[in-house]
């Protein structure tokens, strides 16, 4: 083992399923008490790089560091010091949802107390209910219940607000911030990028089990973007006409088509943009009698980040 002082870290992980390479060589590494978002679309590995680290397979070629720890070799003493929320739940689908917290909270040595992270996470109203007829919301919660109830020092969570209504979802991220605050470190795998950007430290894109970007959201949403305008307006806008409004060296494009609401991103690009330019978008579209929303100089989302590496092509 190579002792990194993170609390995970992989060394050049690779996982093969016949001819299918699911990791490439992937290298990662979680500080102890950040939150580290690993983010990439269907079939990118991720599910893969989490049940390795978790422990549940081995990988092919590489080490993986789990608490200093080997997560397969060392399982048995790894266990109590890791929290795994399953986005299936994981749950007995007999039980009842008090008496799995409690079931699982007899497996540490110094669990939290299950009816206050019941209260917490507002299921002391269903805590005699059988889990199958817990809301799909309720059984998400439940299942982050089961995942911090032994005090864990590193918390893998899958998705943990899907299926969460608004309110649901922000005490979801309270409660991530607390344990960022309590020196537990988290890895982090979601679909909502808004999640990823506004709760991560350190974001990892990956891609065919590589890594095709790391960073803070801060240093992804500016890299590239200097020279970028983005704005958000009705579909179908000739952005065509709009570059010869703005004059030479300036490109436009439709980057992320209207979708449900009939909005598109259009991006902007130029060798400079100034105060000019921006009045020039925003009187072109008054022109249009189309309405600006979500105008941007210098930076993309974590989202335009994510599709413009990973492309914009649904995945299976």
């Amino acid at each position: 083992m190579v002792n990194s002082g993170a609390a995970l870290a992989t060394h050049s992980v690779t996982k093969r399923f016949r001819d299918l390479t699911a990791v490439d060589g992937l290298d990662l590494e979680l500080p102890t008490g950040t939150v580290l978002a690993l983010l990439g679309p269907n079939g990118a590995g991720k599910t893969t790089t989490v049940e390795m680290c978790e422990g549940f397979s081995a990988p092919d070629d590489g080490i993986i560091e789990v608490l200093g720890l080997d997560p397969v070799a060392d399982a048995a003493q790894l266990r109590p010091r890791i929290g795994v929320m399953l986005q299936g739940g994981g749950a007995y689908p007999g039980a009842k949802a008090g008496e799995m917290l409690r079931l699982v909270a007899a497996y540490s040595a110094n669990p939290l107390d299950p009816d206050w992270l019941l209260s917490t996470l507002g299921l002391a109203d269903v805590v005699k209910v059988g889990y199958r007829r817990l809301s799909g919301g309720q059984q998400q919660r439940l299942a982050l219940a089961c995942a911090l109830v032994g005090r864990p020092e590193l918390v893998f969570l899958d998705e943990p607000t899907a299926g969460l209504d608004a309110q649901a979802r922000l005490l979801v991220w309270d409660l991530i911030d607390s344990l960022r605050r309590d020196g537990v470190s988290v890895l982090l795998t979601t679909h909502l990028l808004d999640e990823a950007e506004e709760l991560a430290d350190q974001v990892v894109i990956i891609d065919h089990g590589r890594t095709v970007a790391a960073g803070t959201p801060a240093e992804l949403t500016r890299a590239g973007a200097d020279n970028e305008l983005r704005f958000t307006a009705p579909c179908g806008l000739d952005a065509r006409s709009l570059a010869l409004r703005l004059g030479t060296g300036f490109d436009v494009d439709e980057a992320a088509h209207g979708g449900a609401d009939g909005q598109s991103v259009y991006v902007v690009r130029g060798t400079t943009v100034t105060p000019r330019e921006v009045a020039g978008v925003a009187a072109w579209c008054a022109s249009e009698n189309a309405l600006i929303s979500n105008l941007q100089v210098g930076a993309k989302s974590l989202e335009d980040v994510f599709l413009d590496l990973t492309g914009r092509d649904l995945r299976g």
